[in-house]
């Protein structure tokens, strides 16, 4: 049981820790970012930044996107090792995907390709982790 339970847990954990990534460097690149000059807090506030649209549509597939994340801490622990380690693969190259994407609308500060390099690291080693998890190495409990 011990190889389930490890390969679950770290997978788990390395969810929380991407989390906790993506959460401080959108506080980082709204409140501390000295690039963001008052004209983009301005573009911000009125809902259009560069040029997209931020509706409640646009916030809404944020956050699905987001909680896919948020999702996957508690499903790496609780789903049966087949649909586990596909979850966890499909759901790791999508982030893995948008957090390269993100890079792509215009110039990025230091701070933000930091988190980016450690998030894009730590989704693809999880695509890795679950791909290679193979269904000898659970064990059922007797």
């Amino acid at each position: 049981m011990a190889a389930t339970k490890d390969r679950r847990v770290v997978l788990s954990t390395l969810w929380i820790f991407v989390i906790l990534n993506y959460a401080y460097a959108d506080i980082f690149g709204l409140f501390f970012n000295p690039v963001l000059q008052k004209e983009e807090h301005a573009q911000l506030l009125s809902g259009n930044v560069a040029g997209i649209q931020i509706t409640q549509g646009f916030v809404l597939v944020t956050a699905i996107l987001m909680e896919t994340a948020i999702a996957m801490v508690l499903l790496s622990r609780l789903l049966p090792h087949r649909a586990n380690r596909w979850a966890n693969i499909v759901v790791g190259v999508l982030h893995t995907a948008l957090v390269i994407w993100s890079t792509t609308s215009g110039p990025v500060n230091v701070f933000y390709a930091f988190f980016v390099v450690i998030e894009a690291a730590c989704t693809a080693f999880i695509v890795w982790y679950a791909w290679t998890w193979s269904r000898s190495s659970v064990v059922t409990a007797a």
